[in-house]
């Protein structure tokens, strides 16, 4: 039973892939995905953690110390579960996969960069709670973006929008 419903999982995760995969290489789009999937990269995710957190007055300071915190929770975390269960990258495992990035050596699960998109995004959520309407789109569009270069499946993804989540989640609870 419980492997029967893996499988179907599985296929389900592998055919959603290949359709927002497989969504066309217009100009544009592949532009524009690509932007999104670097605001949940290293560089601007500590960045923007560190810049709020040094340069910003009061509360928000605090704020980007807790988002940074976040990030590296979920990063030190995502990387344990990464080498742990060790999943293909759907390039590899999927030779229709069209991947529209540079090819990733580590392991796909979960997506490391939704998982910083949205532990950065929720602590700041909680300074600007109007910020929901800006942030957790653009934290959704880096899970999107994953799969649509080819680089991450959709649970890879979900899963890393929850650890993520998690991760601020725990930070926040923390008195500053």
């Amino acid at each position: 039973m419980i492997e029967q419903l893996y499988v179907q999982l599985r296929e389900w995760d592998e055919r959603i892939f290949l359709w927002c995969n497989g969504l066309g290489a217009h100009p544009v789009l592949d532009r524009l995905l690509r932007g999104c999937t670097f605001l949940g990269g290293a560089f601007f995710t500590i960045g923007i953690t560190l810049s709020v957190a040094l340069f910003v007055a009061e509360p928000l300071a605090t704020y980007g110390w807790k988002s940074f915190a976040a990030l590296t929770i979920s990063h030190l975390s995502a990387v344990c579960i990464k080498r742990r269960l060790r999943r293909m990258r759907p390039y590899d495992a999927l030779p229709q996969a069209k991947i529209k990035t540079a090819p990733l050596r580590d392991f796909s699960f979960p997506s490391g960069h939704t998982t910083a998109a949205f532990s950065t995004a929720l602590p700041l959520l909680s300074a600007f709670p109007w910020g929901m309407y800006v942030a957790l789109p653009l934290a959704c569009l880096v899970g999107l973006s994953r799969v649509y270069l080819g680089v991450h499946y959709p649970s890879d993804c979900a899963a890393g929008a929850l650890l993520g989540l998690a991760a601020a989640s725990l930070v926040i609870a923390f008195p500053h």
